[in-house]
């Protein structure tokens, strides 16, 4: 355990996290993402929800203040989004910008290209979401 750092941000995460550069994305997943059969570098948060997640991240990761830094999948035609998913997420990020919304198969296809994917334990359905990791402010002493 460390200071400050939310203990569902496992060791594997933090280094990830840190390796991560400005332009990168990390995919934190719902827990039926296929993430294995996109990508190779899969990290595992089995039974923690994907809000828990992200609020654990937001104070160890700068957002892109250049390009949409929040996206999410779109629903299916005739599938319909359960609000209180997406106001979870804002919250637990701080977030009231838009998010960019992507169909299905084109998430899977930014998932490809991500730095990382995080499979949570999230159960919602269209509970993936992607951050796009920004320039982190250096506090001069």
């Amino acid at each position: 355990m460390l200071k400050g750092i939310s203990p569902v941000i496992s060791p594997e995460l933090l280094k990830t996290l840190a390796e991560m550069g400005h332009g990168d994305e990390i995919v934190i997943a719902d827990a039926y993402f296929p993430g294995h059969s996109l990508h190779s570098r899969v990290l595992r948060a089995d039974g923690v929800p994907a809000d828990l997640l992200l609020a654990g991240i937001a104070p160890l990761f700068e957002l892109d203040s250049y390009a949409s830094p929040v996206i999410m999948m779109a629903p299916v035609p005739g599938d319909s989004l359960d609000p209180t998913v997406e106001a979870r997420y804002r919250a637990a990020l701080h977030f009231d910008d838009p998010i960019e919304r992507i169909e299905r198969f084109a998430f899977y296809q930014r998932a490809r290209s991500a730095f990382a994917i995080l499979i949570s334990g999230e159960t919602s359905q269209y509970g993936n979401i992607i951050l796009k990791k920004g320039v982190t402010p250096m506090e001069r002493h």
